[in-house]
């Protein structure tokens, strides 16, 4: 991804979690109490925040390094949230286990673009 689409999609996670979290508190909280999954619902909006900060610093990072070191790491970062937020989003709705097999797969896309950052920034001469 190139630094604009680095920094919309944080921008975007960040609009999607505030909305996402309030929904969740008010709307849908319920439904989760009922399900049993509110820690889940909680845990998924964290990680999508942290991950929506993570996004926006590295669009800017792209500035005073230069956007080809960050494209992987935004990527692998941005397809990690939303497949481990968006399993365990499905998941604490539906209570359907199916959603939460795909949630390490997630896990290991953020693992793997953070990985990719620390080595792009160890190696940036």
């Amino acid at each position: 991804m190139n630094q604009k689409q680095t920094l919309l999609s944080g921008a975007l996670l960040g609009l999607l979690v505030v909305a996402l979290g309030a929904f969740g508190a008010h709307a849908l909280k319920g439904i989760l109490i009922q399900n049993g999954r509110l820690e889940t619902y909680e845990l998924a909006v964290r990680y999508q925040f942290y991950h929506a900060l993570a996004l926006l610093i590295i669009g800017l990072l792209m500035d005073k390094f230069g956007e080809p070191i960050f494209r992987w790491p935004s990527l692998l970062i941005l397809g990690g949230v939303i497949l481990f937020s968006g399993s365990l989003y499905l998941f604490a709705l539906t209570n359907v286990t199916t959603f939460a097999i795909i949630t390490p797969l997630g896990g290991v896309l953020m693992l793997l673009g953070w990985g990719w950052l620390t080595y792009s920034l160890i190696s940036k001469k």
